[in-house]
């Protein structure tokens, strides 16, 4: 292959299993099904696209980025498979070339929701991609994060939508901006009482049309207010994805929502959003990559967030160190927090999507954080067992989720405790609770649970729990629970 094969297509390609003339005529099929009957695509044709790089007029890339996103069951855009013309407005979907120009943010966003909708539509949606590393997402940002946006003002980086599809969107007005404000805590609320599974294609379909408004030249004041909507939704897109099990998608969500957070002037807003996606690698099971994540949302925050918001970082880092057995830097990250939370001046209002986090999260953040800790260290375990009977105590009715969670916490913190009667009687609670929840994340936590059952065989309660908890497992799981260890992959 020569030195312009285009790479992305390639290994694309190879991972469809197509022949190229199959590939061809899949495009001509849907060419003539689009109302372009007139294009003839060849084996010929196919070859040079990826061997000699050869970008094809439109709408081809839009036609072969459905035709991989329908075949591999994840979203895969015009730009992840390297078709970009250069110039053009959303130039490359991936983690390098930060920072996006403000029109690119907004091509990217759209496509990539539109892309993600139509696996919806479909019932394709899968996970058939890789994360990317922590160390390659904080190295591709970090510079951008800490860095002030450069230009013009955003309002003057549009050209009215010229370069990309505007999905049929129109300019936005307050009126507008108010009730997209207003449905992401609708959205919010509902993601805490029910998980994330029930209204992801809602989110991202509200997401989609944002992307679509940002396209215009609106007030410069409104357009910062779109921004920030736009940020908000990306994270609960994210989030909801990665409640469900989307991991990559999850991944790509979070970093839109950094790119949407930095144009509309919100530095915290951004950094948040990079510590979900190192939330994310501690429930995967990669604390060393969360770390480095953590470091790049702070660094990217600076001075600007409030103390609360950084103590809800620290009890993420917490958790990373915990992973890791690392007690003494846990305990004192947490220490840390508790500090920060304590310092929050209550005269000052926290951003919207601070106002999830309370007493009653940083307590179970805490529990958590003991509870793995208590698995190379026991002595942790009756430490989580106080701090996830506090979280309990404060939960209110809307946080089904994060109920479900504290007491998969205390039960894990009884079991690795040697207190397998309250084990038993908390995760009974937890059980009943779990048809309610459309969280996958839920499961993956009752599935470590289930794990440190295993040590109390010849204990009559755990046994019978034992045998409950195997018969309520979706399918998806119950292979892994055979598993001597079952341990989250």
């Amino acid at each position: 292959m020569s030195s312009r094969t285009n790479t992305r297509l390639a290994d694309l390609f190879r991972l469809a299993g197509w022949s190229k003339g199959e590939l061809a005529r899949l495009v001509n099929r849907r060419a003539a099904a689009s109302g372009c009957p007139q294009l003839a695509t060849d084996t010929s044709r196919v070859r040079r696209w990826i061997d000699m790089g050869e970008i094809p007029r439109d709408p081809v890339p839009e036609l072969l980025a459905t035709l991989f996103t329908e075949r591999l069951g994840r979203v895969v855009t015009i730009e992840d498979l390297g078709l970009r013309r250069p110039g053009r407005a959303g130039d490359e979907l991936s983690l390098r070339g930060v920072p996006w120009p403000a029109r690119r943010t907004a091509a990217v966003l759209t496509e990539f929701t539109g892309m993600d909708l139509m696996l919806n539509r479909r019932g394709m949606v899968g996970a058939g991609a890789a994360l990317a590393a922590g160390s390659a997402l904080s190295d591709a940002m970090y510079d951008w994060l800490r860095a002030v946006p450069g230009g013009s003002p955003a309002a003057d980086r549009f050209d009215d939508g010229a370069g990309f599809d505007r999905y049929e969107a129109a300019p936005a007005g307050v009126e507008e901006v108010e009730a997209l404000e207003q449905s992401v805590e609708i959205f919010r609320a509902w993601d805490a009482a029910r998980g994330g599974g029930l209204q992801r294609k809602a989110v991202v379909g509200q997401l989609n049309e944002v992307g679509g408004m940002l396209a215009y030249r609106n007030p410069p004041a409104l357009q910062r207010r779109l921004w920030g909507v736009a940020a908000n939704l990306a994270v609960l897109a994210g989030w909801m994805s990665h409640d469900v099990g989307l991991e990559p998608t999850a991944q790509k969500y979070f970093v839109i929502a950094a790119h949407a957070a930095r144009e509309g002037g919100d530095r915290p807003r951004a950094g948040e959003a990079m510590s979900r996606a190192a939330r994310q690698k501690v429930h995967l099971g990669r604390p060393d990559e969360a770390l480095d994540l953590m470091e790049l949302a702070r660094a990217g925050m600076g001075d600007e967030a409030l103390p609360r918001t950084r103590a809800m970082l620290a009890t993420i880092e917490a958790w990373a160190h915990a992973s890791m057995g690392r007690g003494r830097e846990m305990r004192r990250t947490l220490g840390e927090a508790e500090e920060l939370f304590v310092s929050h001046d209550g005269n000052v209002p926290p951003p919207s999507w601070m106002q999830m986090f309370d007493e009653a999260d940083l307590y179970g953040m805490e529990a958590l954080a003991y509870r793995t800790l208590a698995e190379h260290d026991p002595s942790a375990a009756p430490v989580a067992e106080r701090y996830a009977r506090r979280a309990l105590a404060l939960r209110d009715g809307g946080k089904a989720r994060s109920r479900l969670f504290d007491q998969i916490s205390l039960a894990s913190a009884c079991l690795l405790g040697d207190n397998p009667e309250e084990a038993d009687r908390t995760a009974r609670l937890a059980l009943a609770g779990m048809g309610e929840n459309s969280s996958h994340r839920t499961w993956d936590r009752l599935r470590e649970m289930y794990r440190l059952t295993g040590r109390y065989g010849g204990h009559e309660g755990i046994a019978a729990l034992r045998e409950e908890m195997a018969e309520h497992f979706p399918e998806r799981l119950r292979a892994g629970l055979a598993s001597a260890d079952g341990r989250l992959v």
